[in-house]
C-alpha cells in the first residue's frame, strides 16, 4: 500500500490520505497517520516535506516503525532535529496527546495570525487605493494646470460672468456719511465717543438710542480716526467686525457658534480629512478672534441670548477665547501644534466691544452694562432731518424743490428712513426729467411715495397762539421717541348735587387714572370745588395708554380749566406727576420728551424742578422752566396766569 509520505510526495490530496488512514490496522497507526494529515492540511504537503527534509525526519516519515514515524513527528512538531530517542509503544500514547495539543496551539496560532495577515492586507489595499487615487489626481492637475473639471470649469466661468454684471451701488453705500462732521444730530455723542475710543485704555462702550441716527456708522468712523491719535492702541491695521445681536443665538452643544468658535468633532461635525482620520477635533475661532486688536460691533445687542451675553462676558475677562472637546487628547502625537495651541492656551480675543442698542438700558444685561461705558445717542429732530436730506441730495446730484426737505421731515424722525424716502422720490424724479435738464425732486414725488408706501405724517405742530378751555399738552415717551399727548376735559353741573361722575378712557391705564382722583383732591384744595357736583369727561385724545403717572400735572391743568372755565395755553407742554399735597415730583424720560414738545412746536416746556439738571438750558430752543409746586405751573399754563388773588376769586366763585 506504501508508506503516508509517498501521499505527501505525491501531493495526494486530503480524501486519498483519509481513505490510507482508515485503511491502517492499528488505532495508533492511525493517530499517527491522523496527526501527519493534519500538519500537512495546516502546512500544505509541500511545505511540510520541505520542513521535513530542515529537521532531517524524511527517513523517519518513511520507516515501518511506530516509534521512529513518532519520532518524526517530534522533530517536525518541536522544530528540533537534535531528538534522537525513539519511544516504545507504551510511550507512544502520552507523547501522541502532547503532540496534539502542541497542533492545536499551532492551529490556533495559524488561524489568528490568518486574520491579522487578512487586516493588513485590507488595510494596504486600502491605503494603496488612496494612494493611487491620490497620485492620479496629482497627474491629472499636471495635465491639466488648473486642476479643473469641465463641469467645475464650466461653473466657475458661470460665477465670473455673473461679476461682470454690476447695477450700481446701493443709495445707503453712497449717501452714508463718510466724515464725522456728516454725521447730523449727534455731536455730544460723538465727542465722547471719541474720546473713550482714543484714550490709551480704551473702554467697552453701550450705544443707546433709536433706530436711524447713526449709531453703527459713528463707531465705525470713530475707529478710523482713532488709528491717527498717538496714544491709541489701535493699530493701522485694526479690523471693524460688525455682526447682528438678533442672528447670534447659543448652541449648547458649541457646534455653531459664530460669535465665540465651536469645534467639529471628528465623527459628526465634518472636521476636515486628514484630522479626522486621527479623530482629532478641529476647534474654529469666531467673530470674537477676527476682531483681536480691534473693535467688534454687536447692532441690537439687547436681543442676543443671555446665555451667549454671559459667554461673551468670559472672553472680555480673559481675553481669549477657550475650546473644549472630548475628543481631543494633548498625549495625542497625532494632534498638530496649531490646536494643541489652541486647546492648551485658547485663541486670542482682545478687543474693544461695541453695543448698539434701541432698548432701555434696564432690558440690558446689568453684568454687560457694567463693564461698558454707556453713551446715548438723541433723537433728531425736524431740523436735524433737514440737513439730512439736503446733503444726501448733494450726493445724488439732485436739485431740491422748496420745502421738500421740510415736508420729508414730517413723514419720518430716522435719518435712514429719511434718506429712504428721498432716494425714492429722486427715481420718479428720475421718470420726468428732461433729457439734459437737471433733477429736481419736487413735493409731487414725495407725496406718490407716501402714498404707495402708506406713510403718514409723523409730526403735527399743534401748537397753537389762541388758548383753550379744558385742552393740554402733556408729554410721554416711547423708547428714545418723546411725543405730546393731548388731554382734554369738560364739566358740567350735576343733576343732583354731590352725585356727579367721573368718566376717563378706559384704555388710558390704571396710573393715569390714579393720577385723575389725585388732581381731585388738589383741585378742591385750590379751587374749593367739590368734583362730586360735577359730571367731569377727561379723555385723551387718539386713545394712547399712559403707562406712568407722569401726566399728573397735565390732567390736574385739564380739570382745573374745566371746571373754572378758564383757558390753556396751546403752545406750553407740561409734564410732572401730582402729589395730594399738590407739589410736581420727577418723572423719567425727560429729555426725550423735549424732542417731543419741540416737534410739536411747543415753544414752553413746564418740567419738575427735581429733573432741572436732566436737561441743559435753552435746550433745543425751548424756554425750560422747572416748577416745585401745582401753582407754580398754573401760572405758566393758564393763558391769563394763576395768582393767589386770582385763585381766591376762583375759590368764591366755586
Amino acid at each position: 500500500m506504501g508508506s503516508l509520505f509517498d501521499f505527501f510526495k505525491k501531493g495526494s490530496g486530503p480524501a486519498e490520505r483519509d481513505s490510507y488512514i482508515a485503511s491502517s490496522d492499528e488505532p495508533l497507526d492511525r493517530e499517527i497517520d491522523a496527526l501527519y494529515g493534519m500538519l500537512a492540511d495546516i502546512l500544505g504537503s509541500d511545505k511540510l516535506v520541505i520542513k521535513a527534509g530542515k529537521m532531517d525526519a524524511m527517513r523517519f516519515m518513511r520507516s515501518p516503525l511506530r516509534g521512529e514515524r513518532v519520532l518524526g513527528l517530534e522533530r517536525i512538531i518541536l522544530e528540533n532535529p537534535t531528538i534522537e530517542h525513539v519511544p516504545s509503544d507504551a510511550e507512544i500514547p502520552k507523547l501522541l496527546t502532547e503532540l496534539s495539543e502542541s497542533i492545536a496551539d499551532l492551529m490556533a496560532r495559524r488561524s489568528l495570525e490568518d486574520k491579522i495577515e487578512k487586516k493588513i492586507a485590507e488595510k494596504l489595499e486600502e491605503n494603496h487605493q488612496d494612494y493611487v487615487k491620490d497620485i492620479r489626481m496629482q497627474v491629472l492637475d499636471e495635465e491639466r494646470p488648473h486642476g479643473e473639471s469641465p463641469q467645475a470649469k464650466a461653473r466657475r466661468e458661470a460665477l465670473e460672468k455673473l461679476d461682470t454684471v454690476k447695477l450700481t451701488q446701493s443709495v445707503m453705500e453712497l449717501l452714508r456719511p463718510k466724515t464725522l462732521e456728516e454725521i447730523v444730530g449727534q455731536p455730544r455723542a460723538v465727542r465722547s465717543l471719541l474720546a473713550k475710543l482714543s484714550s490709551p485704555y480704551p473702554q467697552h462702550l453701550l450705544l443707546y438710542g433709536p433706530p436711524g441716527v447713526g449709531k453703527t456708522t459713528a463707531a465705525r468712523l470713530v475707529l478710523e480716526q482713532a488709528k491717527r491719535v498717538a496714544a491709541s492702541p489701535f493699530a493701522e491695521d485694526a479690523p471693524f467686525v460688525e455682526t447682528d445681536g438678533t442672528t447670534l443665538r447659543w448652541d449648547p452643544r458649541d457646534m455653531t457658534n459664530p460669535l465665540i468658535g465651536s469645534v467639529h468633532d471628528p465623527i459628526y461635525q465634518g472636521a476636515r480629512r486628514d484630522l479626522a482620520d486621527f479623530g482629532v477635533p478641529e476647534p474654529k475661532p469666531g467673530l470674537v478672534t477676527d476682531a483681536h486688536g480691534g473693535v467688534l460691533f454687536i447692532d441690537e445687542i439687547g436681543e442676543m441670548d443671555v446665555m451667549l451675553q454671559n459667554k461673551l462676558l468670559k472672553v472680555l475677562e480673559d481675553k481669549r477665547a477657550f475650546f473644549e472637546s472630548t475628543y481631543y487628547d494633548p498625549t495625542d502625537p497625532k494632534v498638530p501644534p496649531y490646536i494643541k495651541k489652541l486647546f492648551d492656551e485658547g485663541a486670542p480675543a482682545d478687543f474693544v466691544l461695541i453695543g448698539a442698542t434701541t432698548r432701555e438700558a434696564r432690558d440690558i444685561s446689568p453684568a454687560l452694562r457694567s463693564r461698558c461705558a454707556e453713551i446715548y445717542f438723541e433723537p433728531l429732530t425736524p431740523a436735524h432731518i433737514v440737513r439730512i436730506v439736503e446733503n444726501a441730495a448733494k450726493k445724488l446730484d439732485a436739485a431740491l424743490a422748496d420745502g421738500v426737505a421740510e415736508l420729508i421731515s414730517d413723514y419720518t424722525v430716522e435719518g435712514r428712513k429719511a434718506i429712504n424716502l428721498l432716494a425714492d422720490a429722486y427715481s420718479f424724479a428720475l421718470e420726468r426729467r428732461e433729457a439734459e435738464g437737471p433733477t429736481v425732486i419736487g413735493k409731487d414725488d414725495v407725496y406718490a411715495v407716501a402714498q404707495v408706501s402708506r406713510l403718514y405724517q409723523y409730526v403735527k405742530d399743534r401748537s397753537s397762539e389762541r388758548p383753550e378751555v379744558g385742552h393740554v399738552f402733556g408729554l410721554g415717551v416711547a423708547g428714545y421717541l418723546g411725543s405730546v399727548i393731548e388731554i382734554e376735559a369738560v364739566a358740567f353741573p350735576a343733576h343732583e348735587k354731590g352725585k356727579g361722575a367721573v368718566r376717563f378712557n378706559e384704555t388710558a391705564g390704571s396710573m393715569a387714572k390714579d393720577s385723575v382722583f389725585n388732581a381731585a383732591s388738589v383741585v378742591r384744595r385750590l379751587t374749593g370745588i367739590e368734583l362730586s357736583d360735577y359730571d367731569l369727561h377727561i379723555n385723551v385724545i387718539g386713545g394712547g395708554n399712559i403707562d406712568g403717572p407722569s401726566a399728573g400735572v397735565a390732567i390736574l391743568s385739564a380739570i382745573t380749566s374745566a371746571l373754572t372755565d378758564r383757558p390753556l395755553r396751546q403752545d406750553v407742554a407740561v409734564t410732572g406727576e401730582i402729589s395730594l399735597y399738590g407739589h410736581v415730583r420727577p418723572v423719567g424720560g425727560v429729555f426725550e420728551k423735549a424732542y417731543g414738545a419741540k416737534q410739536a412746536g411747543m415753544k414752553t416746556l413746564v418740567i419738575p424742578e427735581e429733573n432741572r439738571k436732566d436737561i441743559p438750558e435753552g435746550h433745543l430752543g425751548l424756554s425750560i422752566h422747572p416748577v416745585e409746586t401745582a401753582e407754580e405751573a398754573f401760572r405758566l399754563l393758564f393763558a391769563d396766569g394763576w395768582t393767589d388773588t386770582e385763585r381766591k376769586d376762583a375759590d368764591a366763585n366755586g
